[in-house]
């Protein structure tokens, strides 16, 4: 069977038991379209967290970025896992014997104010929504690639899958969906993984075989993958860091906390009966995250292998010197792989010598031993851009695996990028039905009016995410922490408040939600070009790029944090302390005992 038609069977086939698994459950009921009935198993919920967390940023950006960067970007892998620790410890169990649907309900009943809770849901918005237009461009991009379409064909398709579980089943229909999509994402990323980890080191454990040595020489993986990289002009595979070392540190931290108040992971721990389930699920999630994300690093470094060895096989084959053309392949010669890949415009070559071989190396390095070499080889720059997007679906390819492996990995992908779509179109449609139409402007609706709100909510969610996914707007381009900058900026530091500091009064979490989403959009904006101002250097506006302690704009939400707490504790000190009723809610939400049922009462 082609390849191909192996990719439309093995897609179509899970789609169809998504499909399937929605019209088993439907959301009947308010609890079920936004708690799931307060029901999931914690074995289950773990592993529907798990998809629901590892996002298409996570299956297809991640080892991507790792790949390019090197060990800077392990501040990803850090700063993710850590967050869903932090999130596990510290919120979750408590948020959950809070009782309520959503985290803008809980900001507004701990704060006891509708505009409180308001805020939380601008904060949401924004968030959710700039988090999404990545999961939309990661359907378009494997969509393009393995189905034969348009990434805008790709992205309405995925629209519709979305629609028809999402929208009929909420967050019942979505939880047992992605739980299904978590078996399908986890096997797509570990069997390739096992593949390649074989033929490179021969070592089927992908995490060990990181460290093992070459088939047939007496170096390792890692040691050789620096040699060549050095050779090749880039910074060492292995010792490679993202910008200044502060930078480093406040990256990793705002992608923590960003990702310990991001409301759709939240909002999964809403859907067990109990305290010690939230507990034990957050446990099991860890669990099943940590298959992926213990892979990831091998993932990189072995696709990294694979994709010079392919350019430059002379580099990591032979030995032969790097700068030599003849260590590089003729693009009539290329291999079928790169064929495929350059009709998405995800790999593009440019023949800057005229001398019709593909020249991979990084012409801007400051080794000028390592310049001259090039120059002396008559090459006039790097002709070869390598999107890190394509690293983890390309790399089965580049490997010469099976048919069928490739056609899983099409399906991890578009797994990965629905399972999170739709974990955040439940968050933006609770947002909007429950806590707005029903918390703030129409009270009195019933609970049948609250779901039909709900789905319509959804249905629109869906409709602009997929605009946006289509015409992404210039700020949320390469920004890929944006959405986390501004989770860590605004709701985690009015949850964590919310928990720990009883004190802590309505005017100083809506000020510090405030303060934090200003500062933090107005540094990303700054650096994008957003702002406006007749004879002024968008740049002028900040002292420069990255002009705060050499911070950059993605690393910011940490400092929007900080500013958050700030700004609420100084507005604390000069205003009215909560009602003494609030204290004692406080008090009692912190005790890890008894917990009522998830009922969203407002």
């Amino acid at each position: 069977m082609d390849l191909q038609t192996t990719i439309y069977l093995v897609v179509g086939a899970s789609f169809a038991l998504y499909i399937g698994i929605a019209i088993w459950s439907r959301a009947g009921s308010t609890s079920e379209f936004y708690v799931a009935g307060g029901s999931v198993p914690p074995v289950m919920n773990g592993m529907a967290t798990a998809a629901d967390w590892m996002s298409a940023a996570s299956f297809i950006s991640m080892a991507g970025l790792i790949s390019n960067m090197g060990y800077g970007g392990g501040l990803f892998l850090m700063g993710w896992t850590g967050g869903y620790v932090l999130l596990a410890m510290l919120l979750a169990p408590y948020l959950r014997k809070f009782g309520k649907f959503t985290v803008p309900q809980f900001i507004g009943d701990r704060y006891y104010s509708k505009s409180a809770s308001t805020v939380a849901v601008l904060c949401l918005l924004v968030a959710s929504i700039t988090y999404i237009i990545g999961q939309m461009t990661g359907v378009g991009v494997a969509f393009s690639r393995f189905l034969g379409v348009s990434s805008e064909v790709g992205i309405y398709v995925g629209m519709g899958i979305v629609f028809v579980y999402a929208v009929f089943g909420g967050m019942k229909g979505i939880t047992y969906t992605q739980v299904a999509q978590y078996i399908v994402l986890i096997f797509a990323y570990i069997i390739p993984a096992v593949f390649i980890s074989v033929q490179l080191t021969g070592n089927p454990i992908p995490q060990l075989g990181l460290g093992s040595s070459l088939i047939g020489q007496d170096i390792s993986l890692l040691a050789k993958l620096d040699s060549v990289v050095t050779d090749l002009g880039f910074g060492k595979y292995t010792t490679t860091t993202a910008g200044s070392t502060l930078n480093m540190f406040v990256y990793t931290m705002s992608l923590m906390i960003g990702t310990a108040g991001l409301p759709h992971v939240i909002m999964r721990f809403f859907t067990v009966p109990s305290v010690a389930a939230a507990r034990s699920s957050a446990g099991w999630a860890l669990v099943f995250i940590a298959l992926l994300y213990t892979t990831a690093p091998a993932v990189a470094a072995m696709a990294k292998t694979n994709l010079i060895r392919t350019i430059t096989p002379g580099v990591v084959m032979l030995h032969a010197d790097p700068y030599l053309a003849e260590s590089q392949i003729q693009y009539e010669e290329r291999p079928d792989w790169m064929k495929r890949w350059e009709k998405t415009g995800l790999l593009k070559f440019e023949d800057k010598n005229g001398d019709g071989r593909i020249q991979y190396y990084n012409d801007k390095t400051k080794n000028e031993a390592v310049k001259a070499k090039f120059d002396a080889a008559g090459w006039k720059g790097n002709e070869l851009t390598v999107n890190a997007d394509i690293i983890v679906l390309a790399n089965p390819e580049i490997a010469l695996l099976p048919n069928w492996v490739i056609a899983l990995v099409a399906a991890g992908g578009l797994a990965a990028a629905l399972s999170t779509a739709a974990g955040l179109l439940m968050a933006i449609s609770s947002a909007v039905s429950h806590d707005l139409i029903k918390g703030v402007f129409a009270p009195n609706i019933s609970e049948k009016g609250e779901l039909l709100a709900g789905k319509i909510a959804m249905a629109v969610a869906i409709v602009v995410s997929g605009w946006l996914g289509l015409n992404p707007p210039g700020f949320a381009a390469g920004t890929v922490a944006l959405a986390f900058g501004i989770a860590a900026s605004t709701l985690f530091p009015a949850i964590m408040m919310g928990i720990f500091s009883k004190k802590m009064n309505k005017e100083g979490a809506i000020a510090g939600m405030l303060a934090g989403l200003t500062v933090t959009l107005f540094y990303v904006f700054a650096h994008k070009g957003i702002f406006f101002v007749k004879g002024t250097e968008y740049l002028d506006l900040i002292g420069g790029a990255n002009s705060f302690f050499t911070i950059t704009p993605e690393a910011f939400g940490a400092i929007g944090a900080l500013v958050n707490f700030a700004v609420a504790f100084a507005v604390d000190k000069v205003t009215k302390e909560p009602p003494e009723h609030i204290q004692h809610m406080v008090e009692a939400v912190r005790v890890p005992r008894g917990s009522k049922a998830v009922d969203g009462a407002h």
